[in-house]
């Protein structure tokens, strides 16, 4: 048993190597260096935290696309996130609050069935049509995302929404966990989106 569970520890920790040595080089932290994109891909997560107070992963989030959109960097912005009951509805709350920092609601497209990251990446390009893009989300997520893009032949790039910040054990450790999961999930089950649909097409000037 303590055999087994030194394997799998081993493994788990070489999956994790092999996602961030492989995409690191793909993270911008500043907007000065990080390539030009037409579109952005911002991931959603809950405006609100468990206890009712301000989500900063949220607010970084669009904090960082609204910047980068008004310094021309970015053109258009993919909202993509869960939307499974009336009351959460995670690319309407991103809507809501990339306008309020004046980005105009015709440069953004809404997802709502951004289920998990890997629903939203491949949908960018399967459903949107983007194989060239900026992720933007935290840096210990950049990862993640850039690795499903990676294994889709897409052209992406991930700018940090935070500068590495140092996370909560609990959520280091959900993260080092979804890493494997998605190793799991494009190597050996072959996971697609929950919906896929028809096409559709961005309107970019």
């Amino acid at each position: 048993m303590v055999l087994f569970g030194g394997i799998l520890a081993g493994l788990i920790l070489s999956i994790n190597f092999w996602i961030v040595s492989s995409t690191q080089d793909q993270i911008y932290y500043q907007t000065e260096s990080v390539p030009p994109k037409r579109v952005a891909l911002l991931l959603g997560t809950s405006k609100r935290t468990t206890k009712g107070g301000t989500n900063k992963y949220f607010a970084e989030r669009i904090a960082a696309a609204a910047d980068l959109y008004h310094r021309g960097v970015i053109s258009h912005i993919i909202v993509s996130g869960d939307n499974n009951t009336v009351y959460y509805n995670e690319p309407r709350d991103m809507l809501k609050a990339l306008s309020e920092k004046g980005v105009p609601q015709e440069d953004i497209t809404m997802d709502y069935a951004g289920f998990r990251t890997l629903d939203s990446v491949v949908r960018c390009k399967l459903v949107f049509g983007q194989n060239e893009v900026m992720i933007i989300t935290q840096d210990f997520h950049c990862y993640r995302a850039l690795f499903i893009a990676n294994h889709y032949q897409m052209n992406a790039v991930a700018f940090s929404a935070d500068n590495k910040d140092q996370l909560p054990w609990t959520l280091a450790l959900r993260e080092v966990l979804a890493r494997t999961n998605s190793v799991l999930d494009l190597y050996v089950f072959d996971k697609k989106p929950k919906f896929l649909g028809e096409g559709e097409d961005l309107t970019i000037d």
